[in-house]
This record gives structure tokens, C-alpha cells and sequence, in this order.
């Protein structure tokens, strides 16, 4: 299974739009949104693009999205994996040994460690207002985590 992982959009549906696009025809079944959405029109706009499954978490540009949760578990695959926006609670989640993976957004820079057996990672940001657009990919088969660089992206 391959699951996409992205954060801080803030609106950038065309970027977002991108990113679902390439997931979509890389055989992606999967999306854990990070937070900082922004707005409902895009979660709408990316459940109607993206052919798979996507669970949002809340972010603190996520104003009026109160019904969206602010920290996610999932298990996918074998996998447990939890997810939200800030990296302090990332930490302390990755810290815990409950979890394979954690996620967070918030920062907008790639980054990944180790934090036990536990991988903790922050996909970059997709919107390109500090660095780079970006996400990750993670492949539960390979037990491979990419960060995917969306000017690069070839289908």
C-alpha cells in the first residue's frame, strides 16, 4: 500500500491538485492530510480529486474546520501511524513506542528521524510559501518513506 503524506497547503489547490494527481497515477490509495487546510472548499476539492481515501487533521490555519480532528490514529497495513499539525505533539507520540510512524506539518520543512523504533517525519509543506512544495510517500510493501519534490514530479 502507498500512502501520501501532506500538510500545510493553505489553499494551494493547484499544487495540492498536482500532488493528488501524481497519487492518483502512482497507485497512491491513501492520504493523511497534516493540517493548515485552510478552508472546506478544499477538502471538498481533494476528496473529488483523489481516487483513494483521505483523513484530515486540524491544523492552526484551520479556523473554521472545527469538526476535523486534531490528532489522528490510523493503522494501515500492519501500520501504526499517527498523525497531526504540531511537532511538539509528534514528539511526544513518537516518544510513547505506540507508533511506527508519526507525522506533523506546522514547520513546512522536510524532515525525518528516528525516535526509537518509531519514525517521525514532517512532509514539508505543499503550498511553497517558505520552501520548496513537497510531500512524502510512504510504501508499507518497500517499508520505503520518499519526500516527492512537486516541481519534479514525472508521471
Amino acid at each position: 500500500m502507498k500512502i501520501a503524506i501532506v500538510s500545510d497547503t493553505h489553499d494551494n489547490i493547484t499544487n495540492f491538485t498536482k500532488a493528488i494527481e501524481w497519487c492518483n497515477t502512482n497507485e497512491v490509495t491513501f492520504m493523511l492530510h497534516c493540517g493548515d487546510i485552510c478552508t472546506q472548499t478544499t477538502i471538498d476539492e481533494a476528496i473529488k480529486l483523489f481516487k483513494g481515501e483521505i483523513k484530515f487533521a486540524r491544523g492552526n490555519g484551520d479556523y473554521q474546520l472545527d469538526a476535523i480532528p486534531e490528532k489522528v490514529e490510523v493503522e494501515l497495513d500492519g501500520k501504526k501511524i499517527f498523525f497531526n499539525h504540531y511537532p511538539e505533539i509528534s514528539k511526544k507520540a513518537a516518544e510513547s513506542g505506540a507508533y511506527d510512524f508519526v507525522f506533523h506539518g506546522h514547520t513546512h520543512k522536510p524532515w525525518v528521524e528516528k525516535v526509537g523504533k518509531c519514525v517521525l517525519a514532517c512532509p514539508g509543506e505543499l503550498a511553497g510559501q517558505r520552501f520548496k512544495p513537497t510531500f512524502a510517500v510512504y510504501d508499507t510493501h518497500t517499508n520505503k518513506l520518499e519526500l516527492k519534490i512537486l516541481e519534479k514530479l514525472i508521471d
